[in-house]
């Protein structure tokens, strides 16, 4: 059942999964991904702003796994009345928040007191499988996308990370935590490859390519169909996107899949947003797919950059419609995906409202709102329009006014400086899911977070970082947007999606986690970043409160506060709820943190220029790790590379341009992401001068045991100055380089 009377469509052609008026049992509070939770009479704009409001509990610390703290990228869930069955509460009712860490455990957690169990107890754990080696933000890949819960069948279901070349989903039951039978069910190039599978596979077989061509971490959120018969997956990070949808049935297996881009293109496309498919009431599902470096095939059955919307059946996956944005062809070259986020699809309006009642918003990088016709996406389902250059063509619901920053119509810039070759990596302007919200007098509001940039080469942020805009509708007429109003005091570092809470469409309250660090930041160290947790009027904007500095501790990225009834919790290495305190709960002292990361050992030295470059000052460590292990089939390894070690003038190449296409690495090949050039070039994410250069790659010449020679800044210079513009380098090319 919906979270609002609001969120009713008449004619239904399935039967959606029945549950407690107070359930989240999914991202973004429904399978719709509307984030607006309209239950919430304790949440009233004057109680959170008073002095009362702060934490309530927190639970233990969950568990570390080989020396590396557990963090949640997942957003927690609640289910209202749950029978538990564990070995510590072998006959307990509770209500519980469920979490699930990048180590790969999964906790039910008492959420509300009881005379038999405390707030924060945990009543049950399951770990899920002993993970792969390769790290991501410095944390274990375990649990990277937020699971979903069936609650009529009472199941909870997850992915873990494998190996590099698979995934698993399990099937838990809610109770115990016991993992079903049937389950684990393996995502694998093999069981993609199975002949029928891929709806979007070419008429002759194609030999599969490197494992990492078809995998990545699985980070987009779960979501099932509404009779609860598939399970839906997403994959795919500067690789080939997929849609994966799983049979829940008696015999769980693999029902049929959809590659966002056709054989033999494999590095583009992903689905990997935190919101992961969007499902209506009828079953049609809705992703957004994204975009790599350079990546821009312009060919039949290839969806970078673009709005996909399925139906599913018996006869598997299908390809009802699509919507691409007018200037694909430069934001698909310079990774600003339109996938960062996911799409939040809006309750059907009122007929008599507008000519446009089934609407859908979807954000990207780029800080562009859209606004869609999901009943009647614009696209071919053969290949996407030509390439352009004129913003009024773009086919989504355009306002009849210029926008600024064409001088024409075209679509809605809410976080600029506006680009469209600037806004990858820290330069993005939004990954976040819009929240929906419609007040007690009918008006229809989104809610959207991201990055004002201070220039629009910049990675450092600005205000505004939130914003309300508004459908405007007209009988008759489509919808469109229009921004409503902006945030002008604050300063997010990376948000996480909205969530609005509210009672009957009144009392709304914007709530927003912010990692409070720049996306490369990685998630371990001596002083890892500890997120925000912000509350503000939905109809003012007016900061009611925000979680005080230190108060949250360090969270996993792009997930986002759960609300429920009056309570707010977070996900963090641990569960903290909040909420209006009695007098007692006012004086007492939150506990104090168990299992903290190791202190720096004695004797520690200060971190080199090369250290500080290599760990925050782009996206070294974040895809070769850091300790330079690389993840097998995607990013090679910088420990014992003969790359590394070997010609500067081929290490000097790649570091100023980038590199494309497969590269062997101690006999092992990778062929997975491009990777930018770094050397202030036209297109690059990077702005490094010689001397940044020379310093990372010194430093990444002598750790690891690495035996390279240091690397002058004026050799840079040289290098830079005979070869000038290039394209990323490929391994034949650099071959002929330094012999």
């Amino acid at each position: 059942m919906m979270r609002s009377s609001s969120l009713l469509l008449a004619g239904l052609c399935v039967t959606w999964l029945h549950a407690s008026a107070a359930d989240v049992p999914t991202f973004h509070g429904n399978a719709m991904r509307t984030g607006w939770i309209d239950d919430a009479p304790g949440l009233a704009p004057r109680d959170v702003a008073g002095d009362s409001f702060g934490e309530l509990w927190q639970s233990p610390q969950l568990d570390w796994l080989d020396g590396r703290p557990p963090r949640l990228y997942a957003t927690p869930l609640y289910l209202d009345d749950v029978a538990v069955n564990s070995p510590s509460f072998p006959a307990a009712r509770s209500r519980v928040v469920f979490a699930a860490t990048s180590n790969g455990f999964v906790y039910a957690i008492n959420a509300f007191a009881t005379p038999q169990v405390p707030a924060g107890a945990i009543l049950w754990r399951t770990w899920l499988a002993r993970l792969a080696q390769p790290t991501f933000d410095g944390i274990n890949i375990g649990v990277m996308s937020t699971p979903v819960i069936d609650p009529v069948k009472k199941i909870l279901y997850v992915t873990s990370c494998a190996s590099a070349q698979a995934w698993q989903v399990f099937a838990l039951d809610v109770g115990s935590g016991r993992i079903l039978p049937g389950w684990p069910v393996a995502i694998d190039a093999g069981a993609l490859a199975a002949p029928g599978v891929n709806r979007n596979a070419p008429p002759e077989p194609v030999a599969p390519g490197p494992p990492r061509a078809l995998f990545a971490i699985q980070r987009g959120a779960l979501n099932l169909s509404p009779d609860g018969s598939h399970l839906y997956v997403t994959f795919g990070e500067a690789i080939t996107g997929w849609l994966v949808a799983i049979d829940t049935g008696a015999s769980p297996r693999i029902a049929s899949a959809f590659a966002s881009v056709r054989y033999p293109h494999r590095t583009a496309g992903g689905v990997w947003g935190a919101g992961g498919p969007a499902i209506d009431p009828q079953g049609n599902i809705f992703v957004g797919t994204g975009a790599n470096f350079n990546s821009l095939k312009v060919q039949p059955y290839d969806w970078t950059q673009s709005v996909l919307q399925f139906s599913d059946s018996p006869a598997g996956l299908v390809l009802r419609g699509t919507y691409t944005p007018f200037n694909y062809g430069d934001t698909a070259n310079a990774d600003i995906d339109l996938g960062s986020g996911g799409a939040c699809l809006i309750p059907a309006l009122d007929a008599g409202e507008t000519a446009t009642p089934h609407l859908m918003a979807i954000g990207g990088k780029q800080g562009n709102v859209y606004l869609l016709d999901r009943a009647h996406l614009p696209g071919g389902l053969v290949e996407r329009p030509p390439v352009g250059h004129d913003s009024a063509s773009d086919a989504s619901l355009l306002s009849p006014a210029a926008q600024p920053q064409f001088g024409r119509r075209g679509p809605l810039n809410v976080f600029g400086p506006y680009s469209e070759t600037k806004g990858a990596i820290d330069k993005a302007r939004s990954r976040s899911v819009p929240a929906y919200f419609r007040s007690a007098e009918g008006r229809h509001f989104l809610f959207v977070t991201g990055q004002t940039k201070v220039a629009e080469d910049a990675d450092a942020p600005t205000a505004p970082c939130l914003a309300r805009l508004r459908i405007v509708t007209t009988p008759g007429q489509p919808a469109y947007l229009e921004v409503d109003q902006f945030e002008l005091s604050l300063v997010f570092g990376n948000p996480g999606s909205p969530v609005v809470s509210s009672q009957a469409g009144r009392e709304g309250i914007v709530w927003v986690l912010d990692e409070n660090a720049a996306r490369t930041a990685l998630l371990i160290g001596d002083n890892p970043p500890r997120p925000v947790l912000y509350a503000l009027d939905a109809l003012t904007l007016k900061l009611l409160w925000r979680s005080p500095e230190g108060a949250l501790h360090t969270s996993g990225k792009y997930n986002e506060p759960l609300i429920v009834r009056d309570t707010v919790f977070v996900g963090t290495d641990r569960i903290q709820a909040f909420g209006r305190r009695s007098p007692e709960q006012k004086s007492l002292v939150p506990a104090s943190p168990s299992g903290a990361l190791p202190a720096k050992p004695p004797g520690a030295v200060a971190a080199s220029p090369g250290l500080d470059l290599y760990l925050t000052g782009g996206a070294c460590a974040v895809c070769h790790g850091i300790g330079g292990a690389g993840l097998a089939g995607v990013y090679p390894p910088l420990a014992g590379s003969e790359w590394v070690n070997g010609s500067e003038e081929r290490l000097i190449r790649i570091m100023l341009h980038g590199l494309q296409g497969p590269i062997t690495v101690s006999g092992k090949d990778y062929n997975g992401a491009v990777m930018p050039g770094f050397g202030q070039l036209a297109g690059s994410p990077f702005n490094w001068d010689d001397g940044k250069i020379a310093q990372v790659l010194t430093y990444i010449r002598h750790e690891w045991g690495n035996t390279g020679g240091p690397i002058a800044a004026e050799t840079v210079t040289r290098i830079r100055q005979q070869t000038g513009k290039h394209e990323p380098w490929t391994r034949d090319e650099l071959l002929k380089v330094g012999r």
